[in-house]
Formats: structure tokens, C-alpha cells, sequence
């Protein structure tokens, strides 16, 4: 079954105004819907087609040499936007709660000290790429990736992600990344997170 792009939790406006509609429309419709084509097209006729994405994400060792390149980079693309949307929400923002709360501030400090990790890491990820909450196994972590990888293919459980491709933001806040990453803050649903740290074991 080939992949398709997932429909919006939300409305294209719904983010306003931390995440613009125009960047939303173009992002969603446009850039992911090309890393899901390609990663169709990647690996049309091959047994990994039926696979879910992060199965094959997490085991690129398996995919053809020759297929590996275009899947590491548009099926890590399908991947990345899918949890993206995910963790994103018109109701989002704050900090979370229980669990992950203690987990984050076990971890790193404070949740502030973890969101100026995350920040910096996003900041100073070098051209495009992610900034990540994992779970490497033993706890928590922030990672970054480059391009479209993900850190599922580390060995490691991706819980949330911030994309600073210049695509993510560049309509409305130009080259001012630590301003597009101060305002998704707004947007992160905690929920979600827990959700995920949850299913990792926390």
C-alpha cells in the first residue's frame, strides 16, 4: 500500500499566529506530499513497500544500496512531517505534566533548561535539519539530525521533533530561526508527547 500524506489534525490556519496558514498549505501540501512520492517511488516493486515507514526508517541497513539514499531521505521526510503534525496543536503550549514533567527535569534540570537545549540545538544545527526530545533507552535526551533523518535510525525513540528547514518558516519569520522556534513552543502538544514517552517505556 503506498504511503499517502495525512490529513491535518487541524485546520491550515488553526496555528495563527505562531505558524502561519501560508507556510502550513505549502509545507504540508506540498513538501511532504513530494517526500511521500518519492519514497513511493523509492520503493514501488520492492518487499519494504508494505512496510510501515518507521519500521523501514529504523532498518535502512535492509533497504537496496541503491534505493537507500532517496528512502533515508524522502521516506525520513514522511516520517519526520507525520510526527510533526502530530505534535503540534491549536490548544498547545505550557509545559507538560507527571511523567514526562519529572522525566524532563531529571534530565536536564528544569523544563526551561531542556527548552534551551532544544532551542540551541535546533539553532545551531548547521543548514537544514531537526532538533529532537528522544528516548535513547536509558532516558531522556535532545539530538539533532540532519536533512531528513531521524533518530529511530540511531536506535533511538523520537518523542518530539522541531523542523528548522528554512521551508518551515521562512515566509513569515525570513533567516530569524530562534524566533520561528520561540513561537512553536505555542503549539507543542504535551499530550501527545506523553503519549509517546509513555508507549517508549517512561
Amino acid at each position: 500500500m503506498p504511503y499517502e500524506v495525512p490529513e491535518l489534525p487541524y485546520d491550515y490556519a488553526a496555528l495563527e499566529p505562531h505558524i502561519d496558514e501560508a507556510t502550513m498549505r505549502v509545507h504540508h501540501d506540498k513538501h511532504h506530499q513530494a517526500y511521500v512520492d518519492k519514497a513511493n517511488g523509492a520503493l514501488e516493486g520492492t518487499e519494504l513497500a508494505d512496510r510501515p515507514i518507521a519500521d523501514v526508517i529504523a532498518n535502512l541497513s535492509d533497504v537496496p544500496d541503491d534505493k537507500r539514499g532517496p528512502v533515508r531521505n524522502n521516506g525520513g521526510g514522511h516520517l519526520n512531517h507525520t510526527l510533526f503534525w502530530e505534535s503540534m496543536s491549536p490548544d498547545g503550549g505550557g509545559e507538560p505534566d507527571g511523567a514526562l514533567a519529572d522525566a524532563i527535569g531529571s534530565a536536564f534540570g528544569s523544563f526551561s533548561e531542556f527548552q534551551d537545549k532544544l532551542k540551541e540545538t535546533g539553532v545551531g544545527q548547521f543548514g537544514s535539519g531537526w532538533a529532537w526530545l528522544v528516548h535513547d533507552g536509558a532516558g531522556l535526551a535532545v539530538v539533532g539530525t540532519p536533512n531528513q533523518d531521524n533518530p529511530i535510525t540511531d536506535g533511538k525513540t523520537p518523542l518530539l521533533g522541531v523542523d528548522v528547514w528554512e521551508h518551515a518558516y521562512y515566509l513569515k519569520y525570513q533567516n530569524k530561526r530562534p524566533d520561528y522556534i520561540d513561537a512553536w513552543w505555542n503549539t507543542v502538544s504535551w499530550a501527545k508527547v506523553a503519549e509517546r514517552f509513555e508507549a517508549a517505556g517512561g
